[in-house]
């Protein structure tokens, strides 16, 4: 079971994450209640996200416009085309997945995988095929604290 700190990645769609948020990079605006409308940096675009859960097991690699998916059912995976966009908490993909919909939400949150001594700097929540999952990530730059091997 994959265990994180409550975050963002509890809400179930990625569209969430950005409802709020129409700014460019690096601009601000103040919202009500003196809020910022920074939109997320915490991956880069050219760096690969990737994604991982158990119970069921899936996982994948996101970079530029595609994503690699795999489970248990699809070990070789699927690659689908994505549309990246960051919010004010956190990063969205989204694509078709066998003919459906297919969400990704990643957000700046301490994850544990539950299974391994890793410890993951995004938590990820997917929508996909009727389900909603829950899972971890790390980033080309930010790497997971842990064995390479678990």
């Amino acid at each position: 079971m994959i265990r994180f700190a409550p975050s963002f990645a509890a809400l179930p769609l990625a569209g969430l994450l950005l409802a709020s948020c129409q700014t460019e990079p690096g601009e601000t605006s103040p919202l009500p209640g003196g809020g910022s409308s920074d939109v997320w940096a915490g991956i880069g675009a050219d760096e690969a996200l990737h994604v991982l859960g158990t119970e069921p097991f899936w996982g994948g690699e996101a970079k530029g416009g595609s994503l690699s998916w795999e489970t248990p059912e699809n070990p070789a995976g699927q690659t689908i085309a994505v549309t990246r966009f960051a919010g004010r908490g956190g990063l969205g993909l989204s694509g078709t997945l066998g003919g459906a919909p297919f969400e990704l939400a990643a957000s700046e949150a301490e994850c544990s995988d539950g299974m391994s001594d890793r410890t993951y700097p995004f938590t990820v929540t997917v929508q996909a095929n009727g389900q909603t999952l829950r899972g971890c990530g790390w980033s080309d730059a930010r790497r997971f604290i842990g064995s390479e091997a678990p």
